[in-house]
C-alpha cells in the first residue's frame, strides 16, 4: 500500500501455486514498466512446517482463505482511465484456520495454548475479512 502511493512503481503480489498465470502476467508487466517495480511472491520455508512437496498446494490454500490475495497495481492504467488496481483473487472460499493448521508453525501454539491459538485465531480471521474489504473497495473505485 506504501509503494501504492508513490504512483509510479509497479506492484504485484503473487503465488505460482494458485495461479500461474496471473504470477507470469505479474513478470511480464514489471519487466515491461518504465519504472521501479516490485513483486511480492508467496514462498513457503521449511520452517513452516509443511512437507515442502506440497509448496504449491500450501500457495493454493493461502489464497483460498484470503491470507494471501493476488493482486497487480499498474500506474500506466490510470493514463488509459482504468483502475491501476486490479484484484486477481476471487473472494475467500476457505477458512483461515483451514489453511493454518497444516503448517507445524500454527499448530504448535494450538497444542501448547489452545485458549490463546483460538483467540489470536479469531483475530487474524478478522484481520484478513478486513484487508480482503479493502483490497475489493480498492478494486471497485473508478480513477
Amino acid at each position: 500500500m506504501t509503494a501504492m502511493r508513490y504512483g509510479n512503481v509497479y506492484i504485484a503480489q503473487i503465488a505460482m501455486g494458485a495461479n500461474d498465470t496471473q504470477t507470469v502476467k505479474a513478470f511480464l508487466e514489471a519487466e515491461a514498466h518504465p519504472g521501479p517495480s516490485l513483486i511480492i511472491a508467496y514462498s513457503q520455508c521449511i520452517a513452516h512446517g509443511i512437507d515442502m512437496a506440497k509448496g504449491m498446494t500450501q500457495q493454493k490454500l493461502a489464497v483460498e482463505s484470503g491470507h494471501w490475495p493476488l493482486y497487480r497495481f499498474d500506474p500506466k492504467l490510470r493514463s488509459e482511465g482504468k483502475n491501476p488496481f486490479q484484484l486477481d483473487s476471487r473472494d475467500p472460499k476457505i477458512p483461515l484456520r483451514d489453511y493454518i493448521y497444516t503448517e507445524g508453525r500454527y499448530r504448535m501454539l494450538q497444542r501448547s495454548d489452545p485458549e490463546a491459538a483460538k483467540i489470536l485465531l479469531q483475530h487474524a480471521q478478522e484481520a484478513v475479512t478486513q484487508r480482503w474489504k479493502q483490497y475489493k473497495q480498492l478494486a471497485a473505485n473508478s480513477v
